[in-house]
């Protein structure tokens, strides 16, 4: 049992989180180190400066430089965390990112928008295109103001129950903010991104394991912020692009349907 399971946080399921655990792992036990010592050196000042043990009060203050040295370390250490895990962590998962950007243009890719208080999430379809988004064009029917004049939104896809995607795959995730900022996070991951009304900010990673799990807002967003939760799932890789071709293939359906009518209604 690992130090983070005594604080109750799930089960890692993503193929970068075990570089994450590391990290928040000895975090966690620097956090302890310094909390058992600072405790023992609160009771140790309240015994050796009682007043009953030192009733004539002493001006001088300390006069050697051990506090000094002491803050010194404590300097030291928290550079070399943020140095040696923090830092070359997020390199390594930005340099990651733009290789597989490069290198697997297949990668499953979702626009993820949130609102109060819920979450939309929007596939690109069969032909891997997300189709022109533009708020002037949201309604109630259209909620994300996909553009029907930009042929490539015509198999485009939204679901609003769960975020489903492939295992072993590389996914890729552009969040986005309706209203005000929101934050994305999956726990289970090991990832989180601040979700900021204009602009459209990517996040990856690559599940493992089949599982279901919840995704929720980790930015206090409003008097509902608690309920502000939706569903994930990772299933087998044929199933899902079975499944996103289906839903695929029902929206195109749905729109040549449509344009045939007001075709047929124009005279």
């Amino acid at each position: 049992m690992s130090i983070l399971d005594l604080f109750g946080i799930p089960s890692n399921y993503s193929q970068h989180g075990e570089q994450v655990d590391q990290m928040n792992s000895v975090i966690h036990w620097l956090m302890l180190v310094l909390f058992v010592g600072w405790t023992i050196f609160f009771f140790v000042v309240l015994f050796k400066f009682w007043h009953k043990r030192n009733p004539t009060p002493s001006y001088s203050g300390v006069k050697n430089h051990v506090s000094s040295h002491l803050e010194i370390g404590v300097v030291i250490i928290e550079a070399v965390f943020l140095l040696g895990f923090a830092f070359p962590l997020w390199a390594e998962r930005t340099d990651t990112f733009d290789r597989v950007v490069a290198n697997d243009p297949d990668a499953p890719r979702v626009r993820v928008v949130g609102q109060q208080y819920s979450w939309t999430y929007h596939y690109p379809g069969n032909d891997g295109i997300f189709g022109r988004t533009d708020n002037a064009l949201i309604t109630g029917e259209n909620s994300l103001g996909i553009d029907a004049s930009d042929p490539n939104g015509d198999d485009d896809f939204i679901s609003t129950s769960i975020l489903r995607l492939p295992v072993n795959r590389n996914c890729i995730l552009q969040v986005s903010s309706k209203d005000v900022i929101h934050n994305f996070a999956i726990v289970p991951m090991r990832i989180q991104q601040d979700c900021i009304p204009g602009k459209e900010i990517p996040m990856w990673f690559k599940p493992v394991e089949e599982m279901e799990t919840y995704v929720v807002c980790a930015q206090l967003c409003g008097e509902a912020h608690a309920n502000m939760k939706g569903s994930m799932e990772v299933i087998n890789a044929e199933e899902y692009y079975k499944w996103a071709k289906s839903r695929s293939d029902e929206e195109l359906a749905k729109r040549k349907s449509s344009s045939a009518k007001v075709v047929l209604l124009t005279p």
